[in-house]
């Protein structure tokens, strides 16, 4: 986390002391962020049991239990590595949970949320500067709302800013921001528009009809639940589904954070022990389990209101961050090939002007060192070169032979071989260099 600083402090600081505290700093917010999580999801898990099984409501014991068997699935997962465990996981699911929004919205009633999805964004993008103006001065309903609600959301989505950013952008490498955006911000985005609003509406209809089991102070994690019974199609499977996308997704959490935090706590590898990020992980679930035995729910809230204090330190990194991205992307080589070519082309014309007046065309010679279009820019300079460096396991640079269109260690980029060795994506680099055998510079 703290190399992003390294062009807004220097490489001494953001590698120094200031750098470790800024690591630390996203360690502690991933940490209890995701311990909440993994107790939440605990409790939602058993609610669902309690439900499916009839039984009456779950103790500690059945909680210990549940939060035991998804450390047993984060534990594999880890040992799989990123690109089974978590991939496999994630990947199943998305399908399951798309799958269970499709049956709520063609069992449900479909006519109302086919309506009320695009009314509903309308109404919410025509309120939206309305409700970010508000403050405690509008009186105790809008300040107890926010603080229960804003804030405190706000601070959830900052702890798990760190291993979110961090872990999206390792399996993100070589793609552009465009589909970075589309990708990570867009596409997500769309499907919690559909998915929250085909869940929340069908709950709002099923109320102002009168079904069987809503009431206005129902628990939360009861309203899905009692969406299915009152769906008699899919009320005997459906909620064994919906428990085990509850488990898949505290144990993907669980891996992903514990990665990250396994690569904060390694100085940045690539590639952490996977002895580092049991531990993590480990760690998460055994403040999650504290926090259950002293207090269940209760001790849940203090929990809640612990990760609004941990991320408190964070979101200035996070302001920092901001301005330190900015800084980072003029030094992008993109930007810099794109600043040599506007410079080409403007030294171009005015030579051609100054010598012909509007009399001449554009062409390309050669020209002796340090004339012509490039005078002002070496575009062999690493600024312009070390971001596209292939390197390997060791970080060491791969040199490329031009004439030969080799690589000094053997790599083929049609088998994705180093010699008789498969490589792996994080020894490669961006996916250009892979499909044209080359460095995309």
């Amino acid at each position: 986390m703290s190399s992003v600083f390294r062009t807004l402090f220097g490489k001494r600081h953001s590698e120094g002391f200031a750098g470790q505290l800024i690591d630390i700093f996203a360690i502690i917010a991933t940490l209890f962020g995701t311990a909440a999580t993994v107790g939440i999801a605990a409790m939602q898990v058993g609610q669902g049991v309690t439900i499916v099984a009839g039984w009456d409501e779950l103790g500690n014991t059945a909680l210990l239990v549940i939060i035991a068997v998804l450390t047993i699935g984060f534990i594999l997962s880890a040992v799989s590595g990123v690109a089974r465990g978590i991939r496999y996981l994630s990947n199943i699911n998305i399908v399951m949970t798309l799958g269970i929004v499709l049956i709520i919205f063609i069992a449900g009633p479909t006519l109302f949320l086919a309506n009320l999805l695009p009314s509903g964004v309308m109404e919410y993008i025509g309120n939206m500067f309305e409700l970010m103006g508000r403050s405690a001065s509008w009186g105790d309903d809008t300040q107890q709302f926010q603080s229960w609600w804003t804030v405190y959301y706000w601070a959830w989505w900052i702890s798990w800013s760190p291993f979110v950013g961090i872990f999206i952008a390792r399996i993100s490498r070589g793609r552009s921001i465009r589909q970075f955006i589309l990708g990570v911000i867009t596409v997500p985005t769309v499907l919690l528009i559909v998915s929250y609003g085909v869940m929340g509406g069908t709950a709002m209809w099923m109320y102002r009809e009168g079904y069987e089991g809503f009431s206005a102070d129902m628990a939360a994690p009861e309203v899905f639940f009692t969406i299915v019974e009152n769906i008699p199609a899919v009320a005997v499977w459906l909620p064994v589904v919906t428990i085990l996308v509850l488990a898949v997704f505290a144990v993907t959490a669980l891996d992903s954070a514990s990665t990250v935090m396994g690569m904060l706590s390694s100085r940045g590898s690539q590639s952490p022990r996977v002895v580092v990020v049991v531990f993590w992980g480990l760690v998460m679930t055994g403040i999650a389990v504290v926090m259950l035995l002293l207090g269940d729910a209760t001790a849940l809230d203090g929990l809640q209101q612990l990760v609004i204090v941990t991320a408190v330190p964070f979101s200035i990194v996070m302001l920092l961050i901001i301005v330190a991205w900015f800084r980072e992307l003029r030094t992008d080589p993109y930007t810099l090939r794109q600043r040599y070519a506007e410079t080409a082309v403007s030294n171009a014309v005015v030579e051609g002007v100054d010598q012909y007046g509007d009399d001449f065309a554009f062409g390309v010679v050669p020209s002796a060192p340090g004339e012509g279009a490039g005078a002002d820019i070496d575009s062999s300079h690493a600024d312009y070169t070390e971001w596209y460096q292939r390197t390997n396991e060791h970080g060491e640079p791969v040199g490329y032979d031009f004439e030969t269109g080799e690589w000094e260690d053997g790599y083929d980029p049609q088998t994705g071989e180093i010699g008789s060795v498969a490589t792996t994506a994080e020894d490669m680099s961006s996916p250009d260099e892979k499909s044209e055998g080359g460095p995309s510079v």
